[in-house]
């Protein structure tokens, strides 16, 4: 286990290489100019060059490439074009905020979305298995601004049980920070609790139909030991792959719910960021989210051996 742990951990090296070049690549293939767009619309000419030179976007793309790849190996993330300050320290301002969002989000979707999907194939056809059908074709149906947007119209602007937007960090105390992130929490948590019900009851219901689980039922076991001792651990592989792939959706929609709570958290600066051309905030956003999606495939890889005694690496 250790030595493929260790595997895994180098084989993310050269992964992470090629997600550099790409998302350099791309960055400096799209339109517009970070020199034109801090220099305002009343800039000359020389001025806007003189601005290249000062960012050093005059030197050839694979000089560029060799020089920030060089600072991101020494632990360097580079500099922010328009603020001046460490990328590194920007994104540490705001990690707290995205991060807290992005675990109470999956902390709700696991706890609705698998026992959802356990008892809806236990009760196939019943009202719980239409319920969840419902309810995860309406998760996959709505964009997440839209589900946000009228959570926080019945729940902070009508009911006012909770704010509207704002993030209240851990030093505030729990309650405070859970009420910042209820709304943002559960907007972000409805396709993924969908996602990960659907594949539970695919699962289960899969799992149910095996010869010892009849056997088991002959025997006599508690109907809940059966669903969740032995079915659920049988099926437990696809749901937890399910739930690593899911991580990159959770990624994804977090900027946009960042956006609708105004929460300080690195899906607005990300936005900002490409609303002003700031590359080197960029890369780091990328490279950062790119990495922790990384080690979470790791991490459900090490998991499948302990659901699965057959699997081995």
């Amino acid at each position: 286990m250790l030595a493929y742990t260790i595997r895994r951990i180098l084989m993310a090296v050269p992964v992470m290489g090629v997600v550099a070049a790409i998302v350099f690549s791309l960055l400096y293939l799209t339109p517009g100019d970070p020199a034109t767009v801090l220099a305002g619309d009343q800039a000359t000419p020389d001025q806007i060059e003189k601005i290249r030179a000062a960012l050093e976007l005059d030197q050839p793309p694979h000089r560029r490439f060799a020089s920030w790849a060089w600072q991101m190996v020494n632990g360097d993330l580079g500099t922010s074009i328009f603020s001046g300050e460490p990328v590194a320290h920007m994104i540490g301002q705001r990690l707290q905020p995205t991060f807290s969002l992005l675990i109470l989000a999956v902390v709700i979707s696991i706890t609705v979305g698998v026992p959802f999907g356990v008892v809806a194939a236990a009760r196939r056809g019943g009202w719980t298995d239409r319920a969840l059908v419902y309810f995860s074709t309406l998760g996959f149906s709505i964009p997440s601004f839209i589900a946000g947007y009228a959570l926080a119209f019945i729940f902070a602007t009508q009911l006012r049980w909770l704010p509207v937007q704002g993030f209240a960090p851990l030093s505030d105390g729990v309650p405070s920070w859970l009420r910042s992130l209820i709304l943002p929490a559960v907007t972000l948590s409805l396709v993924y609790a969908a996602l990960i019900g659907r594949v539970t009851r695919a699962s289960m219901l899969e799992v149910l139909s095996e010869d010892y689980i009849r056997t088991a039922r002959a025997k006599g076991l508690p109907p809940w030991r059966i669903l969740f001792r032995h079915a659920l651990q049988n099926a437990a592989v696809p749901i937890v792959t399910i739930i690593g792939i899911g991580i990159a959706t959770l990624i994804g929609s977090a900027v946009i719910t960042e956006n609708v709570f105004a929460i300080p958290g690195i899906g607005r600066l990300t936005v900002d960021a490409i609303l002003h051309r700031d590359y080197p905030i960029i890369q780091g956003v990328v490279l950062l989210l790119s990495a922790a999606y990384v080690l979470v495939n790791v991490a459900v890889d090490l998991c499948y051996t302990m659901l699965d005694p057959r699997i081995r690496y």
